[in-house]
Order: structure tokens, then C-alpha cells, then sequence
């Protein structure tokens, strides 16, 4: 039986390994595997795989120490791997690509913030001056593209309070509420991305039409924002995280909209039902402009209505800030008293790799004296499970959005007031994972408040080459992730 290629990530499916995680026994041919199997570490489909020729196969290379084909010097003409003919450093190439990456999350948030009519010149001008740093034969100060690197985390947190600041003055505070998992009966349009303005938009335009609308994956939260949950037809929760996707949107024939990243090739049985708005843009499939969603309603009406399906799984979600701080002085007696041990903020991004059943786990083996905060995608990890409360405080938080890790920010700066302790000296501890470029810069804002002891994983980021995770390590106790219980162990002591 011949093994296939994943042509995305390079992973070989084995007949005769089979795949037990996702329910094929060994000793399955790949032409017997279900249509909605999916390549257990990129989530792709079966589409994107190739027979393996078994000649062919040669180890990778291990990876160059740098790569850089920027300018007219590059080595060979092909790309410098090992230093600059310039004169480039390894880590400087990397930290300059880790800055690049920071801009990129930092430029998400404040696209979404200048969609609400918000923006500041600050990191506007921040911006240009990070991305004039990184051209060819500009800066060549490692230390410098730290510092940098911390101006933007600041710069970051900035944007995400100006986001905030957008959301909470268009659509109000918001409030805990709980959002039911699955389908009604009726036409339907699932949304997916970060944005609240579009959603808000299509939610407007369908108002009255009898046609049901559901979020996916990031845009969970916005369920408890009362300028959203008004809208009585924003009806709850199809799917989970981003990467799950392709099956969900196979599995429910309705009308979809991406409305920023996160959006994946879609599959031949639903592109033509697809829809992208914003920066989110897909090859053969039909681009919303000037938030006119005529097509997209049509094509929900036309689909006809999805079939009810029992709704048991519930996810609370829209613990904001105020909410959280309402409980302040009810924290404090609960950690005085020992009932409180630790707040465990564990976020981040979700993955599709195999090492991302770390969350689940570790969560699961957390003792019940501990709090868990959570935000961005990761939390689809275990947010359907049910931990339980503290004398009325609850055990799962969900912060929203992976741009609302300001709120958990803004808490943790709220009960350093309340405690009269530093940051450092909190019962918190941050556990995260990390997928692409937002999730850089946030790792950026954390640092550049100065925030110790942060687990990291379960992959260290592939910019991050040994000198780098050197000053990490010693200068900010970064620690990566190991297995749940040697670091449930080592955080609480």
C-alpha cells in the first residue's frame, strides 16, 4: 500500500500506522480514507496529498541559519543562508524578521480599529520607522531590533486599547453570555475572521429575512457584545477553531463569509458558497465590497434551511475587564483565604499539530483551586468543559479574541492596585501558544511590560535561533512548555 505526502506540511500518511487519533485503524489504504479526513497536523484535506515515491524520500536539510534574498548582494543570486554579503548577522536577519512579524500583527488590529473610524498617529509613525529599520543596509544593531522589538510590544498594546476603545464605544461592554453550539432550522450564513463591522453589517442587512447567522471560530465573542446580541437571528456557534474549517463548512451547506485571516483554501463542495470581504481574499471565490452582502443572502436563500440538531454544547464567552474587575474584592478574599491558588491565563493560537493536545491535557490535570483566563483561539482546546466555580467565581474565563489580551492586561495591572504588589508578584502565570504574526506581537506586549516566567509553546517560534531564546530565557524567564504535569508542577510550586 503506498504512503502519501501532505504538500503542504510533509507529513506521510502510513497505511499501515493508519491514523488512530482521527479514527482510521492501520492497514487502511488512503484511497479508503473518509472525504473529511483531514492531515492530522495542517488540517488539510485529502486533495492536497501525492503518492509518496519512496526514492525520492531524502532528510530535510537542517535549516539555514539565516535566509535573506533582498536586495541585488544576495548570495549566488539564490539567497544568503549563512551571513549577509552585506554583512548581516544571523540573529540580526532574525530579529529583523521577528520585527516584521510583530508589524503585521500590530497592523491587524489597528486595520479593524480604522474600520471603526479609529487610529493614532503614534503607531503610525512607528510603524514606518519599523519597517525603514529592516531594509538592506539600514541597522545592523542586534540590541537595537530588541529595543525595537519592545517598542513594538508597546506599541501593540496601544493598538489593542484602541481597538477596545472601538468595540466597547460601537457595541457596548461586554456582558457573559452563553452561546448554544449547532445548527437551527432555517437558511443560514456562518461568519468567520475578527471582524465585528462586518458581521454587524450583515446583521443589519439580514434583519427580518428569516435567515439564521452564526459565527465560527474568532468571532465567538461577539456574541457578548449587546450592540451585536440584540440581533436576534445571531443565533449561536457553528464549528471551532480556524483550522476546522474545511469539515465544518463541508458539513453545513450554508452561505459563508470570511471577513479576515484565518480563512483557508476552500474545498470544491463549498467554494461556490463562499464569500470574502476586507483583506480576506480567495482565488475563484466571489470578493464582497463596500459591505454590500446581496450575494451572500441570496445564495443563503437559495441553499434553502439547515436541519435542527440538538444544541447541548454551550460556550459562555464576553467576560470583559469590567465584569472580571466587578469580582475584585471577592478575588482578593478568596486568595487570602487559599481558595484561590493561581490565575492560569492559557491562550494563545489554536494549531492543528498533534503537540497542541498539550492545552487540553494540561487544563484537565489543573487542581481546582486554580482559575483559568483564556483568549484567542486556543481556548477551543477545553472551553466546552465544564470546571466548575470558586464561591461564585468561575474556573473558565473567556476573555474573547486573541486582540483581547489587553483586557486580560488591564486586569492584571487592576490587581496589582488591588494587591499592592508588582506584576511579577501576582499568583498569574501565562500560558501560550503561538500560530502567526498577532501572536508575536502580543508575545512582544507581554515583555515589554516586563512580564517574567511565561511557558511558551509547545514549538518555540521558528525565528527564535539559540541566541535569541538565550536573552529570552535569561533575561525574561521565558520558559517552554514541557509535558502538563512537570509544569502544572513547577507553577504552582
Amino acid at each position: 500500500m503506498k504512503k502519501y505526502r501532505c504538500l503542504v506540511c510533509d507529513y506521510i500518511y502510513d497505511p499501515e500506522k493508519g491514523d488512530p487519533d482521527s479514527g482510521i485503524k492501520p492497514e487502511t489504504p488512503f484511497e479508503e480514507l473518509p472525504d473529511d479526513w483531514l492531515c492530522p497536523l495542517c488540517g488539510v484535506g485529502k486533495d492536497q496529498f501525492a503518492p509518496v515515491e519512496e526514492e525520492k524520500e531524502t532528510p530535510k536539510k537542517d535549516a539555514p541559519l539565516m535566509f535573506c534574498y533582498q536586495c541585488s548582494q544576495t548570495a549566488k543570486g539564490t539567497g544568503c543562508t549563512v551571513r549577509g554579503v552585506c554583512g548581516k548577522e544571523p540573529t540580526v536577519a532574525r530579529l529583523q524578521d521577528n520585527l516584521l512579524f510583530a508589524i503585521k500583527g500590530i497592523s491587524a488590529y489597528l486595520y479593524h480599529a480604522r474600520e471603526l473610524g479609529y487610529t493614532d498617529p503614534e503607531v503610525d509613525a512607528f510603524l514606518e520607522k519599523g519597517f525603514y529599520s529592516t531594509l538592506t543596509n539600514v541597522n545592523f544593531d542586534a540590541n537595537q531590533f530588541v529595543e525595537l522589538a519592545l517598542e513594538a510590544g508597546r506599541m501593540n498594546i496601544k493598538t489593542m486599547q484602541l481597538l477596545k476603545k472601538a468595540h466597547i464605544d460601537t457595541y457596548g461592554e461586554p456582558i457573559p453570555t452563553e452561546v448554544p453550539v449547532g445548527a437551527m432550522k432555517g437558511p443560514a450564513i456562518i461568519v468567520t475572521g475578527h471582524s465585528l463591522k462586518t458581521l454587524e453589517e450583515l446583521l443589519k442587512q439580514t434583519e427580518g429575512k428569516g435567515i439564521n447567522i452564526y459565527t465560527h471560530s474568532e468571532l465567538l465573542p461577539a456574541h457578548g457584545y449587546p450592540g451585536l446580541k440584540k440581533y436576534k437571528h445571531l443565533v449561536g456557534q457553528l464549528g471551532g477553531p480556524w483550522f476546522d474549517q474545511k469539515k465544518t463548512f463541508s458539513k453545513y451547506k450554508a452561505a459563508i463569509l470570511g471577513t479576515s485571516n484565518c480563512v483557508l483554501l476552500p474545498k470544491d463542495d463549498y467554494k461556490e458558497r463562499m464569500f470574502t470581504s476586507g483583506v480576506a481574499q480567495l482565488p475563484g471565490v466571489t470578493h464582497i465590497k463596500e459591505y454590500d452582502f446581496t450575494p451572500v443572502i441570496e445564495k443563503a436563500l437559495e441553499l434553502g434551511d439547515l436541519e435542527e440538531e440538538p444544541r447541548e454544547t454551550i460556550l459562555t464567552t464576553g467576560f470583559g475587564a469590567s465584569t472580571v474587575l466587578s469580582l475584585a474584592d471577592k478575588i482578593k478574599e478568596l486568595i487570602e483565604a487559599g481558595k484561590i491558588r493561581q490565575f492560569i491565563l492559557v491562550g494563545g493560537c489554536d494549531s492543528p499539530l498533534l503537540q497542541a493536545k498539550y492545552y487540553t491535557e494540561f487544563v484537565e490535570k489543573l487542581p481546582k483551586d486554580t482559575v483559568v483566563l483564556t483568549l484567542a483561539c486556543g481556548k477551543y482546546r477545553f472551553n466546552s468543559m465544564d470546571l466548575g466555580n470558586i464561591e461564585g467565581v468561575p474556573r473558565l474565563i473567556d476573555l474573547g479574541q486573541c486582540n483581547d489580551a489587553i483586557v486580560a492586561i488591564d486586569i492584571a495591572v487592576a490587581l496589582t492596585e488591588l494587591f499592592g504588589v508588582e506584576l511579577n508578584e501576582l499568583p498569574l502565570t501565562i500560558v501560550c501558544s503561538w500560530m502567526e504574526q498577532k501572536a508575536a506581537a502580543i508575545l512582544w506586549s507581554l515583555l515589554a511590560l516586563n512580564l517574567k516566567g511565561i511557558y511558551l509553546g509547545p514549538i518555540l517560534p521558528g525565528w527564535a535561533n539559540d541566541d535569541i531564546i538565550k536573552v529570552l530565557v535569561e533575561n525574561y524567564d521565558l520558559t517552554p512548555i514541557g509535558n502538563p504535569e512537570d509544569d502544572i508542577a513547577k507553577i504552582l510550586g
